[in-house]
């Protein structure tokens, strides 16, 4: 059997990304569009894309800001809602173990939905993977992607209200997620917590400053982690 070199691992990482290409132009497009509406320029809005790099957070911000939401709200619940990525982290560090501090400085730019959800599961086939190896197929697989997502944001800036009313460009959204978080309801404790938080957050729609994303999300937290823990001690034999 061939050994796998670096290159071979990159393009591998290159070829799984780049299926996202077809929700992450319109995504980002979208992006670009509300918020020069929102009253941001053309260079604000790229910066923000490429500084903050983080799809839901950035909509979420924008929305606060319109309705006028204190600095502070915008701010927490900004941070809320990009808590999946310092999960995300602490799930990838194990395999991270060892790593320079230039690895982890680019692992941790390129840690965002896609790239998580591609290596933690090419990661536990290919245990045998050196850090070279990880970190060339993790890079890979937003090699395609980041540029889209500036190219994206950048072209729907600069378009704007010429895009027609009638091209559903928010139907990236809610695709995106699902084909992110799909793959990975691999326990009841992982079901159990986006169903409550699905039902939460439709419960409390009505809070003001999309706090009933904040609250839903730590009922899922807490759900989830009670029934792993339950599990866990059914597992062991304890009551």
């Amino acid at each position: 059997m061939r050994t796998q070199t670096t290159k071979s691992a990159f393009w591998q990482g290159a070829r799984d990304g780049a299926p996202f290409i077809l929700v992450m132009i319109p995504f980002s497009m979208l992006f670009g569009v509300v918020a020069t509406e929102s009253g941001l320029n053309v260079f604000e809005t790229l910066t923000f894309s490429v500084v903050v790099l983080a799809g839901a957070a950035q909509f979420t911000a924008l929305q606060l800001l319109n309705e006028g939401a204190p600095t502070l709200i915008v701010v927490i619940t900004s941070l809320a809602v990009n808590l999946r990525m310092a999960m995300y982290a602490a799930a990838l560090t194990p395999y991270f173990t060892g790593a320079s501090l230039w690895q982890r400085s680019v692992a941790t730019y390129f840690c965002v939905d896609p790239t998580y959800a591609a290596s933690v599961v090419k990661f536990d086939d290919n245990p045998n993977w050196s850090m070279s190896h990880k970190l060339a197929y993790f890079i890979g697989v937003a090699a395609p992607i980041l540029p889209c997502w500036y190219g994206g944001t950048l072209a729907g800036a600069l378009l704007g209200t010429a895009i027609p009313a009638e091209v559903p460009l928010d139907f990236a959204l809610p695709i995106t997620f699902l084909a992110l978080i799909m793959p990975m309801f691999r326990s009841v404790a992982h079901v159990a917590a986006a169903f409550v938080a699905v039902v939460v957050s439709l419960l409390c729609s009505g809070l003001p400053f999309s706090m009933h994303i904040l609250v839903a999300g730590f009922c899922g937290m807490i759900t989830g982690a009670a029934i792993e823990q339950r599990l866990a001690r059914r597992a062991e034999g304890a009551p």
